[in-house]
């Protein structure tokens, strides 16, 4: 059975897709990314289309990678008139990569009403562009555009194409689904059709706008293709490319197929959220294999299956891809689900099973009323500790003012918190000036506790997200808080409940200055 060749265009067909922009440097950082976990073939970019991918193909030539070969892209020629000074390939062999990828027409519809060509000369095209660039030395990898939607108009054309490429010396036949409208039983035919009348190896390039192009890329492969192109993410133009981090591992765990070169499977969630932070896009939660809820669970019934053993919920093993299991907190939660993060926290709930219980009834009171953990873990391990008698309040705020003066309703012009705490018995008054109330607060607070405990200087706030609960009751609605907090060593987010946005937030800033004094205490080994 062949190895499969993995081929990337994260790089040039993944930056067509909306939001994405990288900066020349970014798209060095993400080739030696791609090279680390073992991908054959990196796509950088169409020198011929823009001056940013002619510099990154400048730069990656001083970079020195492990075994994965830099690809330029570009189309055939223009005109059967000046193929070999045709600037597109010539900006192709400027790139000065040892492999080229080019596209062609394998549609008539678009050789003959896009470009104006008759069958032989769009033939012919193709055929001389393939042997131009082969002449000089490189390898030449030959996408057949839009070649599925133009097999099944024309099946004799499509083939034409192809058997011109290989004629004149492509390493490989890629078959892109460039409109993604095609179904995977379909897939399956023509691979296997077109599989029996060339001798190069094929390829499959599939586009998601049927949300299929993971699907089309593995019936491909099941049908005989041996080269897989796609993204990190499945970013691209509109719906995105074929997902690379949902067809390796299902290459690789599902089929039992080889890769070319050994990848790292348990390098492929930081290197799908590398590629999200790069690119500074916003991590897809529910994403297959790599997503934060792909291995995550709610229900108790759920939950107490796992515990037992996990392959009662869960399709492989979080830590082969890199991810982790997580168990979530919720109204919808059983004793289990406490049981299993009391567990994570070092805390053993079966020799107190009626705390368990207690936490549970909290809980679900507490979401009755618009509280929210699953994403605020460190109010959780608050309430559970203190449920237990492990953790109470290291300081009582006993009053606070807010006052905002504005010389125009439109321009917030100060905002000064005024508050009363007590610690230990001694009482601190004092005040602070904000950017907005919320920010007056959070610093007042750490002005006062700052004299009690120096490590509050440690702690900034690093995120703060207002939801809006029940929206139908306008401004009288309550309004739930997520707060953020990071001391350089860890980040805990927290979270308050109330009709009073001001309230909510100094609920969920409270919790978060607690827990960093708890966690102190922990580290210290003085509890309480």
């Amino acid at each position: 059975m062949h190895k499969i060749e993995l081929f990337d265009t994260t790089l040039r067909d993944g930056t067509q897709g909306e939001h994405v922009s990288v900066s020349v440097n970014d798209k060095v950082l993400i080739t030696r990314k791609l090279d680390e976990f073992g991908v054959d073939f990196i796509e950088g970019g169409w020198p011929g289309s823009n001056p940013k991918d002619a510099d990154y193909f400048r730069k990656i030539k001083s970079v020195q990678l492990m075994a994965a070969r830099v690809c330029a892209f570009g189309s055939t020629a223009r005109s059967l008139d000046a193929v070999r000074e045709d600037p597109n390939l010539n900006a192709l062999l400027q790139a000065e990569t040892s492999v080229v990828t080019i596209f062609g027409k394998t549609w008539n519809l678009h050789s003959v009403h896009g470009l104006g060509l008759s069958d032989e000369q769009n033939e012919e095209l193709i055929f001389r562009s393939v042997e131009f660039l082969k002449s000089e030395g490189r390898q030449v990898i030959f996408d057949a555009e839009h070649f599925f939607d133009g097999y099944k108009a024309n099946p004799g054309f499509a083939l034409k194409m192809l058997l011109a490429a290989q004629k004149a010396g492509a390493s490989t036949l890629v078959l892109c689904d460039t409109n993604g409208g095609t179904l995977p039983n379909e897939v399956t035919a023509i691979v296997s059709e077109v599989a029996g009348k060339v001798t190069l190896p094929l390829g499959i390039h599939a586009h998601n706008d049927s949300e299929l192009a993971v699907a089309n890329s593995l019936a491909a492969v099941a049908a005989g293709a041996v080269h897989v192109q796609g993204t990190i993410n499945g970013i691209g133009e509109r719906c995105g490319n074929a997902n690379l981090v949902s067809i390796i591992p299902n290459l690789v765990l599902k089929m039992n197929r080889e890769t070319i070169r050994p990848v790292t499977l348990a390098n492929l969630s930081p290197l799908s959220h590398f590629i999200y932070e790069t690119m500074n896009l916003v991590p897809n939660s529910r994403q297959a294999f790599v997503g934060k809820s792909a291995f995550a669970h709610k229900g108790g019934i759920h939950v107490s299956a796992v515990l037992k053993d996990s392959r009662m919920y869960e399709h492989i093993e979080p830590e082969t891809v890199g991810n982790k299991q997580r168990v979530l907190v919720s109204d919808l939660s059983g004793q289990s689900n406490i049981r299993y993060k009391a567990q994570q926290l070092g805390i053993d709930l079966d020799l107190d099973r009626e705390a368990a219980k207690r936490v549970v009834d909290r809980i679900k009171e507490l979401e009755f009323n618009g509280y929210q953990f699953e994403g605020a873990d460190a109010s959780f391990e608050l309430l559970l500790r203190a449920e237990l008698g492990e953790f109470k309040p290291y300081f009582n705020l006993i009053d606070s003012k807010i006052n905002i003066t504005s010389n125009d309703i439109r321009h917030l012009s100060h905002a000064e918190a005024v508050l009363k705490l007590e610690v230990d018995g001694v009482v601190e008054h004092t005040a602070a000036d904000g950017n907005g109330p919320v920010n007056a607060l959070d610093n007042a607070l750490r002005k006062a506790l700052c004299r009690f405990y120096p490590g509050i200087t440690e702690t900034e706030l690093v995120d703060y997200k207002v939801r809006v609960l029940d929206e139908k009751d306008g401004t009288n609605a309550n309004v739930r808080v997520l707060v953020e907090t990071s001391d350089s060593k860890e980040v805990w987010v927290t979270v308050g409940v109330s009709r009073n946005i001001i309230e909510a937030s100094l609920h969920a800033i409270i919790d978060g200055l607690n827990y960093k004094l708890f966690k102190d205490k922990v580290r210290t080994g003085s509890l309480v």
